[in-house]
């Protein structure tokens, strides 16, 4: 074959290829979320004059085209894989592997994030708390504080971390809990830690308080594998974690009320083991204000809990030490709106948090 028709056949190639790829763009299903990342696609964006003259149709375009591709999922897995075995890359889009466990790069340390972070808390000790009242810190740290140096990718220094945190908010006493923690505490795909690995954490936090846990908890499996939420945004073939819940008779007389929903549900919602983001059976997910109610706790034993997403996992194995546990996510509900019947009365309060959280506070109201 002479050179000209090696020319011709690329270039029909390339055409049929390329002709492919635009009739699949076309006519194939397009999802509207991504089950892997957690996240909605981006939309087709309207067609205006004034969106072309200032460039934002191409823009958001673009971004439309690389959501809705075809196969977008496995064209990003291997991305994902020829990144980090043909070019040795040591993390991918903010994540690396270790040991098939996945974390996020969390680096540098944010003192402004600190700064501000304490400050909402000082806020809510200032509006709501006195003297009656009992406030309490506790720092839940990452999966870097037991990856990253061991990987050789950039850390934070986790004990100078909490340090500084107790340094700030000096209204509240310092608990720590990182000493009972290591890599086997948290799921291999996903930020969280397993509710099954943390009694010791409950423990700790209770007798801190004041409070005394009581009765024998049961492991129950969830039967489908669980993909964390760093497994979709890795892209990486590695395998599941399996999702485990505790529960016993304590717990089993326990329910949870919803204030958003003003409604009463499980404190283990098994209906959300199917849905994008199966961590969620534990209360329902990061909603704005719920309350565990247990009449069989020992009466006028109250706590409450300014938490991010970990304390969904913890606050169930709290509560036998409490008749009353209210969990607040002031990423989602100001402090200053909290409802009037939430009464801090004879309270005990617990501010718990993540380091990713905390190191990225500007989520908080």
């Amino acid at each position: 074959m002479d050179t000209k028709k090696k020319n011709i056949a690329v270039c029909l190639t390339f055409a049929l290829l390329l002709g492919a790829g635009f009739f699949a763009c076309l006519w194939m299903p397009k999802e509207e979320y991504s089950y892997s990342e957690r996240r909605r696609l981006a939309d087709l964006p309207p067609i205006s004059a004034h969106a072309l003259w200032e460039g934002r149709f191409m823009s958001d375009f673009e971004s439309y085209a690389a959501d809705r591709f075809p196969f977008r999922d496995s064209f990003r897995m291997l991305q994902a894989l020829t990144a980090r075995q043909a070019f040795a890359r040591q993390d991918n889009h903010g994540l690396y592997v270790i040991d098939g466990s996945i974390a996020a790069v969390e680096y540098p340390l944010h003192e402004e994030s600190l700064d501000y972070a304490a400050s909402r808390f000082r806020y809510i000790c200032q509006e709501y708390l006195t003297q009656e009242n009992r406030a309490f810190l506790s720092v839940i740290p990452d999966k870097g504080c037991f990856l990253a140096q061991e990987g050789g990718r950039p850390s934070i220094d986790y004990a100078a971390f909490e340090q500084k945190m107790a340094e700030k908010t000096s209204f509240a006493s310092y608990i720590p809990i990182s000493d009972l923690l290591g890599i086997e505490d948290y799921y291999r795909t996903d930020p969280h830690w397993r509710q099954e690995e943390i009694l010791d954490v409950a423990e700790r936090l209770a007798q801190a308080m004041g409070a005394e846990l009581s009765g024998e908890s049961r492991r129950k499996t969830l039967p489908k594998p669980f993909y964390g939420a760093y497994y979709g945004q890795a892209a990486l073939p590695l395998a599941p974690d399996s999702l485990c819940y505790l529960t016993g008779e304590a717990l089993e007389g326990c329910r949870m009320y919803d204030w958003q929903e003003e409604a009463y549900a499980p404190i283990y919602n098994l209906e959300k083991a199917g849905g994008k983001d199966p961590y969620e059976i534990f209360l329902s997910g990061s909603l704005p204000l719920v309350t565990i109610e247990n009449p069989q706790a020992p009466q006028g034993k109250k706590l409450i809990i300014f938490r991010d997403s970990f304390a969904s996992a913890l606050a169930p194995l709290l509560a036998s030490g409490y008749s009353k546990i209210t969990l607040a996510d002031i990423r989602y509900i100001h402090p200053a709106h909290l409802p009037s019947s939430l009464d801090f009365a004879g309270c005990d309060v617990l501010f718990l948090y993540s380091t990713l959280i905390l190191n990225n506070s500007n989520t908080l109201k």
